[in-house]
């Protein structure tokens, strides 16, 4: 009976294997194909690939910018209005120069600050034109230079804080949607063999109910069958014939999902094979809780969204109106007719400044400002506490109903075996006259509803083992972390 059973298996899904355009893939296969070629693959990689950059953008902002800049050939010809410092009077001259400079400038964010330094050199030269002729070289060797705001956002701090956590948030959301593809093509997958199964079934069922048609006619003629159980069982062979064209497309409409999902064109056919082997996994809750908490997204997403909370209140204090900021620059200068004069003798020059404004008063916008981002800070606390508690119980849902499903799927099989040698028996019961057709289409029922249920436990194993997947980012079959190559995704 059991190799029966594996021959019955093994026509369901080798039905169509002549057939141009096709392919028997197994699960792994098809995860494999989704996993590379499916669109949702592609975006999920795009957007990674945007984070990575994003978080480049960053790791470029704290180092070191260096910058060229100056004037060329800025000739200025025109008239222009001066006062006397003698008398106050006013009075236009006439401008007539060319000027040209350049100069080279590095800039440094400092993070703990929040300030900006800046070192740079420059020369310029200046070429006056008309009655009273020159030239005229300005040197700035070096100069340094510093800004910074006080009492004010630290935006370098808390850039500093949340950013390393966005890129890893973004890689463990890479990771969770490759889970989620494999998932999909999951329940897809034996969708698709769901329908090629229950198609068969039509099949089969056709052909047994035309063979017990025939036998019923012969015995009705002799006065063992009634006619009532002869309708019935023709009513049978009419629904199975019926039951052929709907499966089909069935079978035509969970192909064309399949294949979009895994990039084929909508005339490639897929044979999907049953996988008979399951993985001899016990979850343990808090194996399964410790690695959600360490490697999901999840903890993440809490851990900015309470970032993000802290610095809005920061970022309302720090514009309530006071304005305080510090200018500092220091260097050394000269200036002269000949190239070699702007480079001797220089002169130091220092330059220290505060700017400020403070609110007189403001009628409260300020406070409020602040009371606002503490409101929503609080109602952050309150969603991440939710959050939490929602997520475990979630995840002892889940490991739960693994746990579960390996039984479940054990005890589906030897439901499926006892239900179709049970439909043998039946058969041969009704041809020896021993069954009558309430048992015949009872038996074949069960039987049809055997395999469906088989079908149906083994696909939601994997799908909850997948899950738990997404949710752990852990591989529990190998025993590790699952990881993301960043080198080749950018490559």
């Amino acid at each position: 009976m059991t190799k029966r059973i594996t021959l019955t298996f093994t026509l369901l899904i080798t039905l169509y294997a002549g057939l141009a355009g096709q392919d028997e893939m197994s699960l792994p296969d098809v995860i494999h194909t989704a996993r590379h070629q499916s669109v949702e693959a592609l975006e999920a990689r795009q957007a990674f690939i945007s984070t990575y950059w994003a978080y480049r953008s960053y790791k470029a902002s704290r180092l070191p910018s260096f910058h060229m800049y100056g004037e060329l050939m800025n000739f200025d010809r025109s008239l222009t209005l001066l006062q006397n410092p003698e008398d106050g009077s006013l009075k236009y001259v006439s401008s007539n120069n060319l000027q040209n400079g350049v100069g080279l400038q590095v800039n440094q964010n400092v993070t703990f600050t929040g300030g900006t330094l800046s070192v740079s050199t420059d020369l310029s030269r200046i070429d006056q034109f008309g009655n009273n002729k020159s030239l005229t070289w300005y040197s700035r060797p070096v100069t340094v230079s510093y800004y910074q705001p006080l009492f004010t956002y630290n935006q370098f701090k808390w850039d500093k804080k949340i950013e390393p956590k966005e890129y890893e948030k973004g890689k463990r959301q890479y990771l969770e949607t490759m889970e989620g593809i494999t998932i999909d093509a999951v329940y897809a997958y034996h969708n698709l063999l769901l329908a090629r199964m229950n198609n068969e079934i039509s099949k089969s069922n056709f052909d047994n109910s035309g063979k017990m048609l025939r036998i019923a006619k012969e015995r009705l003629q002799l006065g063992n069958v009634t006619k009532a159980d002869y309708l019935q069982l023709e009513l049978r062979m009419l629904n199975d014939s019926i039951s052929i064209n709907e499966t089909a497309v069935q079978v035509r409409e969970a192909q064309m999902v399949l294949n979009s999902l895994l990039g084929y064109d909508e005339s490639f056919e897929i044979i999907p094979q049953i996988e008979e082997h399951l993985p001899a996994i016990q979850m343990d809750y808090d194996l399964v809780m410790q690695k959600s908490l360490d490697n999901s997204s999840f903890m993440l997403s809490n851990e900015l969204s309470l970032l993000n909370a802290e610095s809005a209140v920061a970022q309302a204090k720090a514009s309530r109106g006071y304005s305080f900021a510090l200018n500092a620059r220091f260097g050394m200068s000269q200036t002269g007719p000949e190239f070699p004069q702007a480079y001797k003798n220089l002169l130091d020059q220092e330059i220290v400044g505060i700017t400020f404004s403070i609110p007189i008063f403001d009628w409260g916008l300020g406070k409020g400002k602040v009371q606002k981002a503490k409101a929503a800070q609080e109602v952050v606390r309150a969603q991440v506490q939710q959050s939490e508690n929602d997520f475990r119980r979630q995840m002892y849902t889940a490991v739960s109903q693994f746990n579960n499903q390996r039984q479940q799927c054990l005890v589906s099989e030897k439901a499926k075996e006892i239900a179709s040698e049970r439909y043998e028996l039946t058969m041969h019961r009704f041809r020896e006259g021993n069954a009558t057709v309430t048992d015949l289409n009872m038996a074949q029922t069960e039987n049809d509803s055997a395999l469906r249920q088989y079908i149906s436990d083994i696909s939601n194993f994997w799908i909850f083992y997948y899950r738990l997947r997404q949710f752990t980012l852990y591989d529990f079959i190998k025993g590790c972390d699952l990881e993301i190559d960043v080198k080749e995704m950018i490559q």
